[in-house]
């Protein structure tokens, strides 16, 4: 459907240079999105996926453990969309805190954003609806401290800013400007609230994300936020009861096509083909979590299956141990005698017996911060988080 423009220009000032900002129609669109015919079986086909992946807690022992990995798997990918070159493991180790040295440049940025994804879940629990001002306090843990922090964690913008380019006057795109801001915001709150009328949870998640990143109602941390809005509704209304559905190494792998399908939904109002794209890596991603989850309940079962046949009368507390580094990968001797409450020595002595077993590996050769990973736990989930 030939749509044009999904909102209107209006002329701006900054930095010297006039520039014509784009200010998104309320949504939904006018006329409204079609669901029919192929797109409507791959809305359905993506309904089904996430009921499966909603279910992948049955497939677990312990959720959390997935959980605890899996959010740290996303922060990694949503910041290297915005530049951030840190791994998995970068992360895992700059969170322990007892070795010195790590570097924290990028890391302290997706460290931030675990803390606002666990805060604002923490609220959609408590009952808090996705709002204006949970958006605000999330955005504020997301940019608290490292690079953004002085870009007014919390607040809305009150300057203009654009995306792309060495000035305004070349940006590829210039969002609306702070004197229409607030009206933007005030639509796209009622919108998430359904107002002015109920939208499918799955079509209502990919026309917000367009929306909110269009608006890009803070200096800084748009991206990685409108990317955690996603999961925020879906939990939110219920149709996933743990955060698993992350997007951002679907868009991270087809980053060049979801920025311009972004511009085309502006400029040609192409929301069809955007929705395409969006229940596509629903699907896709659907499908790659659950492959993963049965992955890993498959490894846990046989690494603590070797365990019992191979290590003799020290069985019992080497799957202590075994079952300490399910939780935190990557830990230290240290680490692992508080959690699994054995002396430092016995748990040295369990280790060895794992890295000899080909489960654990040592990652340092720091005879005094040794570092201790479950190489292959860690393998799986990092897939696809290699920096560019």
């Amino acid at each position: 459907m030939k749509r044009g423009l999904s909102g209107q220009f209006a002329e701006a000032s900054v930095a010297g240079e006039n520039v014509r900002a784009f200010i998104p129609n309320p949504l939904p669109p006018d006329p409204p999105v079609e669901l029919k015919g192929e797109l409507q079986e791959l809305h359905e086909s993506s309904l089904l996926a996430l009921g499966r992946l909603d279910s992948v807690s049955t497939l677990l022992p312990e959720t959390g453990l997935f959980l605890y990995m899996y959010i740290r798997k996303e922060a990694v990918l949503s910041s290297q969309i915005e530049g951030s070159q840190s791994s998995l493991s970068d992360l895992l180790q700059y969170e322990i805190r007892e070795i010195p040295g790590v570097p924290i440049s990028d890391l302290q940025e997706v460290s931030n954003y675990v803390a606002a994804a666990e805060h604002g879940l923490k609220r959609l629990r408590e009952g808090f609806p996705l709002s204006l001002r949970l958006i605000r306090e999330i955005h504020g843990i997301l940019l608290r401290e490292g690079r953004g922090s002085s870009k007014n964690p919390g607040e809305f913008r009150r300057s203009q800013n654009w995306i792309g380019g060495s000035r305004p006057g070349n940006a590829a795109y210039v969002p609306p400007s702070p004197k229409y801001l607030m009206a933007c915001l005030d639509s796209f709150e009622k919108f998430l609230h359904n107002q002015p009328e109920r939208t499918p949870l799955l079509l209502k998640s990919a026309l917000a994300h367009v929306q909110f990143e269009s608006i890009h109602p803070f200096l800084d941390g748009n991206g990685r936020l409108g990317r955690l809005l996603i999961t925020f509704m879906l939990c939110a209304e219920g149709a996933l009861h743990e955060p698993l559905l992350y997007l951002s190494l679907y868009f991270k792998t087809h980053r060049r096509y979801y920025y311009e399908l972004l511009q085309r939904v502006r400029t040609n109002g192409e929301w069809e083909e955007w929705i395409r794209f969006f229940l596509e890596g629903v699907l896709n991603t659907c499908e790659q979590a659950v492959e993963t989850a049965k992955q890993l309940t498959a490894m846990f079962a046989e690494d603590r299956k070797t365990i019992q046949e191979k290590t003799g009368r020290s069985t019992g507390s080497a799957l202590r141990v075994h079952d300490a580094l399910q939780q935190r990968p990557l830990a230290t001797i240290k680490r692992l005698s508080s959690m699994t409450g054995l002396s430092q020595p016995a748990v040295t002595a369990n280790l060895d017996k794992l890295v000899n077993l080909g489960i654990v590996g040592e990652t340092t050769g720091d005879k005094r911060w040794r570092l201790f990973a479950y190489t292959q736990y860690i393998d799986i989930l990092s897939k696809g988080t290699e920096p560019f």
